[in-house]
């Protein structure tokens, strides 16, 4: 957990030669590998009880103490941005993110993010997640819609940080992808990590790849793409994204994937301006479950596919009638 204080770690053979803040952004919840750079240039991290460099390789048997200072007041500021809000009460509040909105401030962000809206409804996030992260527990992509969960208090922050750790949490979501399934479910488990030579996107070819899972279970087809359901076993960085591309079905919309160029679009002249339109991943969270950090009691929240997503389906299903004379063996998005 990030409560502030001091954090003692010792290094396991399996993570053994691993760079010093890719091991730590790992191993503790919502740490950033950009604080943990920090925290290592203000000394705050030891090795064997030596100063580190954030490029130093971990050693199997080290022993790791962590200085996590207190939280610092946000610098974020409020500002009135519509929320939609499923959930709320003291601990936590659950909101359905649209597409387009930037989780957190950020480097060519620094106004109009999810936080900036937060901060104008609640006014009493959490800060462990530090100056431009207050109460933000888990991470969503911009182009990405669905659901999300921040923690108003510090036990509450830790606590759901602390399930996103275990994997405890329900994660699924809707994708528009191309192509057709042979099976009507399935399992992807291939290791996501850093791409080789593009530090920007993720693979399931990198050395260091991480452990990663996910579920699948096709909903509906046509015009030649599938309308999927995925269930997240780990929480890997675009992890739904590069499992779909590396398996020939890249999600429609997606432009770091290959879903906005795929030779479906050149092979039917009817799908180039659905592809156009878009202008996002077709990728939504739409169940997200979790024990309340104060109760115990599990949640769950579902959210529909939204509007941009369902409009584009039935467009998808329209073109399928007409390249079938009317008929469509889709059973339409859940």
């Amino acid at each position: 957990m990030t409560i502030p204080g001091r954090k003692r770690l010792r290094v396991k053979p399996p993570d053994a030669d691993q760079r010093l803040d890719v091991f730590l952004a790992a191993a503790v919840p919502d740490l950033s590998r950009s604080r943990v750079q920090r925290l290592i240039r203000e000394g705050k991290i030891r090795v064997d009880g030596k100063a580190p460099r954030s490029s130093d390789s971990t050693r199997a048997g080290s022993v790791i103490e962590v200085e996590l200072p207190p939280p610092a007041p946000s610098s974020a500021l409020p500002e009135d941005i519509p929320l939609t809000v499923v959930f709320e009460d003291a601990s936590l509040i659950v909101v359905v993110k649209p597409a387009g909105l930037v989780v957190h401030p950020a480097a060519g962000h620094a106004r109009g993010t999810l936080v900036n809206a937060l901060l104008h409804h609640c006014r009493d996030l959490s800060g462990i997640g530090g100056v431009l992260r207050p109460g933000i527990v888990h991470r969503m992509d911009k182009g990405t819609s669905g659901l999300l969960v921040a923690a108003k208090s510090d036990r509450a922050h830790a606590s759901l940080a602390g399930q996103f750790k275990e994997h405890t949490v329900d994660r699924e979501y809707l994708a528009i992808v191309w192509g057709r399934f042979r099976d009507q479910s399935g399992r992807y488990d291939q290791p996501v990590g850093r791409h080789p030579r593009d530090r920007k996107r993720m693979s399931v070819t990198s050395r260091r790849g991480k452990e990663a899972a996910t579920l699948y279970r096709v909903e509906s087809e046509a015009a030649g793409m599938t309308l999927l359901r995925l269930k997240l076993l780990t929480g890997r960085t675009h992890q739904i994204r590069v499992h779909l591309s590396s398996a020939g079905h890249p999600v429609l919309g997606d432009p770091t994937y290959g879903g906005a160029t795929s030779r479906g679009a050149a092979a039917l002249p009817a799908l180039r301006p659905i592809v156009r339109g878009l202008g996002r991943p077709a990728l939504h969270a739409t169940v997200l479950g979790f024990d309340h950090p104060e109760t115990a009691k599990r949640f769950r929240f579902e959210s529909p596919l939204p509007p941009d997503l369902r409009e584009v389906w039935g467009r998808l299903e329209a073109l399928q009638g007409g390249l079938q004379g009317g008929s469509s063996f889709s059973r339409g998005p859940r």
